[in-house]
């Protein structure tokens, strides 16, 4: 289903609530029952996500991501707690073309093209962008005559995207966005939704490539096990790594000594990279005592501070 198209044409959308935030929930709860337990999908969670903001949701499978997004799009209720998108409901939000939608899965029929999918979905709007320029804006004019059963896996999510841009939402909410592209489709989408961003867009985007949340939001939140770890910046983020790496030239011929407090050492030609927990304590021993030069700092990875805080309590 594409959560970003209503099931009937309606008026032309009036203007979102004025000075409302693009998303808000408040002490949200999402349960989930099985015949042999209650998950708690999302566990008191409150946000609030501004107009304009690019926020990345990460988080271990099952941490939550999805649950809440659904929450977002209108559809699930929360079985607790509040969910509002521009000041509405997220239906509402939905059906006034406010919010566009890339999910991971479903939403597209096999037998029909690309081209004649947005045709059929642009026609149960009264207003929506053209249906050329969402194909080109989503970079999926190359296979517009294509069936969608003979289009790649992150060629459909290309698809999905240009349903999205249809009714030119105030806000993106992408799921996973771009599982089944290799690594230059997803460059090339990134590029597009930088693009998007430009025009003034919210995007929420649900990821667990650590890369693409430190490359392009503005924000990042953590979530396990339905809770929030962390609601901050990337750099914010990345601090909750306790190591440092230091990186530094070291002549090719000389052995490496064993350096205090260092826990992982690589090594590549003359450029070696160290990891530690006191960056200024091994550059000093480097520049004082050894032939070392040409020495580089940087905080730890975005991937040593994902499993600092995912081992933390959440809130803490």
């Amino acid at each position: 289903m594409n959560t970003s198209a209503p099931s009937s044409p309606s008026p032309a959308a009036p203007a979102t609530t004025p000075l409302a935030p693009a998303i808000e929930c408040s002490h949200v709860h999402q349960v989930f029952r099985t015949r042999m337990e209650t998950v708690h999908a999302v566990n008191d969670v409150s946000l609030r996500i501004n107009r304009g903001e690019i926020v990345a949701l990460l988080g271990p499978n099952g941490a939550g991501k999805t649950s809440l997004l659904d929450m977002f799009l209108g559809m699930s209720d929360p079985k607790e707690g509040t969910v509002s998108v521009f000041g509405r409901s997220p239906r509402e939000a939905v059906s006034k073309g406010f919010l566009g939608a890339v999910q991971q899965t479903g939403g597209l029929l096999d037998d029909i093209s690309v081209r004649e999918t947005v045709v059929m979905i642009a026609s149960l709007y009264r207003e929506h962008m053209p249906v050329d320029e969402a194909l080109e804006r989503a970079g999926a004019t190359s296979f517009a005559k294509r069936k969608v059963s003979k289009c790649s896996g992150g060629q459909q999510q290309r698809v999905r995207f240009a349903l999205a841009l249809l009714p030119e939402p105030d806000l993106l909410i992408l799921d996973e966005p771009t599982a089944g592209m290799d690594v230059e489709a997803r460059h090339e989408f990134w590029d597009t939704m930088h693009a998007e961003a430009r025009e003034g867009r919210t995007v929420v985007f649900a990821t667990h490539y650590l890369q693409e949340a430190q490359d392009f939001a503005q924000r990042v939140v953590l979530l396990d096990h339905g809770r929030v770890h962390h609601d901050g910046t990337v750099d914010s983020f990345r601090a909750a790594s306790k190591s440092q790496t230091v990186t530094f030239s070291w002549p090719s011929a000389t052995p490496l000594p064993d350096f205090p407090g260092v826990t992982h050492l690589d090594r590549g030609g003359e450029r070696v990279t160290a990891r530690t927990q006191d960056a200024d304590q091994l550059a000093r021993l480097l520049l004082t005592e050894t032939p070392a030069s040409e020495l580089e700092i940087s905080r730890g990875g975005l991937e040593e501070a994902f499993t600092a805080l995912i081992n933390r309590p959440a809130n803490s």
